[in-house]
């Protein structure tokens, strides 16, 4: 049978009685054994209790509970605190990050799902929730390795932009760049921001471009094939369509080639309003000043030692040396040649420029028929071909 548990106010009456009993003449060992316990009980009691009245173990019982939801509330405390620190620094947006930290929680402190998730903030349900992924995740996520590593130097933007264009897909730029920061590619490095020359008045000391042939930029650029001997370009744009007009390769250019090239264009294209470029020998020489003023056209040399005053063309040069020439090996200049031009097709036709909206500058058009002509055409004709810009080369 098991031993009574005794209350506080029983402890209190039996002591009360003893002490009554003793006062009477009787002896402790007769008033302990009156009440039923044991001389150790009894002074233990006497020492936990001795002289507390019933209204005062009342008290002492409330202050015990006090003590008690204290203890629990500063251990609640504590343990939330162990699991917040356990858990990653910084915010945890996503709901599979809230998972795996919650995860990671448990399987540390050894605590239930019910209290890590109270206090990090995740329901219940949604930590117990197994993710289903979309049906075409891993043809997506395939395509974009793919053109990641077909144009290494492109960030998720202009991914998505050839996705959208050239794969057929219907997907917006948030998911491409789910799918990039989960496979690990990486972001090109931003090209640092120049500033512009601007005059007393506030107005920009360049000159801009306001329509199509209005402002052209031509500029050099240097490089090696795997002999190590130096191969040079001469690069033109257009800067308002942002057009890749013609890339001349060539062991030595001079201002003839230039004059050579700058003919070819105006031919093709017309004469433009203008033609920036720095103060390069090629370009000063007074051979090319004489021929671009004879046609009809303007020179807007840039302030020497300015480069940034031509950002255009510098731009270019900059998309050219780090989407192409950084990633290439050329073993011959006919080689260096077509691959160049190849790029620059690529480079009007495709690939997506931010600065217009992650749209090409001069994408190809398709073409249609005339009714008439289509009419008088055989069964078997071919249909009408994709047309692009002319080229020079």
């Amino acid at each position: 049978m098991p031993k009574k548990r005794h209350k506080p106010e029983e402890i209190v009456a039996k002591l009360r009685q003893v002490d009554v009993m003793v006062s009477q003449g009787h002896s402790v060992a007769d008033a302990v054994r009156a009440i039923g316990v044991t001389e150790v009980t009894y002074y233990r009691w006497r020492s936990e209790y001795g002289g507390l009245k019933s209204d005062q173990i009342k008290r002492l019982k409330d202050l015990v509970a006090e003590n008690a939801r204290l203890r629990r509330a500063v251990a609640d405390l504590t343990l939330d605190k162990q699991i917040l620190k356990e858990a990653a620094f910084g915010k945890l947006v996503s709901p599979a990050r809230r998972r795996a930290c919650i995860e990671h929680v448990r399987s540390t402190l050894k605590l239930s799902e019910r209290r890590v998730c109270r206090v990090l903030g995740q329901h219940r349900s949604t930590q117990r929730r197994i993710p289903q992924g979309r049906n075409d995740e891993a043809r997506i996520t395939a395509d974009i390795i793919d053109l990641a590593r077909q144009y290494g130097r492109y960030g998720y933007r202009k991914i998505a932009e050839l996705l959208r264009s050239t794969a057929g897909w219907i997907v917006n730029d948030k998911r491409v760049e789910r799918i990039w920061r989960r496979e690990g590619l990486k972001v090109p490095a931003k090209q640092p921001k120049r500033g512009r020359l601007w005059l007393n008045d506030g107005s920009c000391a360049r000159l801009r471009a306001e329509r199509p042939n209005h402002v052209w930029s031509y500029d050099f650029v240097e490089d090696c094939t795997h002999d190590g001997r130096k191969y040079r370009m001469l690069n033109v744009i257009d800067e308002f369509t942002h057009e890749c007009l013609a890339i001349r390769v060539g062991r030595k250019l001079k201002a003839v080639d230039v004059v050579d090239v700058l003919s070819d264009l105006f031919i093709l294209r017309g004469v433009p309003g203008h033609i920036r470029s720095d103060n390069g020998a090629e370009f000063i020489a007074k051979a090319v000043q004489e021929w671009i003023t004879a046609v009809g056209a303007k020179t807007a040399y840039i302030a020497p030692g300015s480069p940034w005053e031509n950002g255009f063309i510098e731009s270019f040069n900059a998309r050219l040396r780090d989407e192409l020439l950084d990633g290439e090996i050329f073993y011959s200049l006919r080689e260096a040649k077509v691959v160049i031009e190849s790029w620059r097709r690529h480079y009007n036709t495709l690939r997506p420029h931010g600065s217009l909206g992650y749209k090409p500058p001069a994408p190809e058009v398709f073409v249609p028929a005339m009714s008439a002509r289509a009419a008088q055409q055989p069964q078997s004709a071919p249909p009408p071909a994709l047309v692009s810009r002319p080229s020079l080369y």
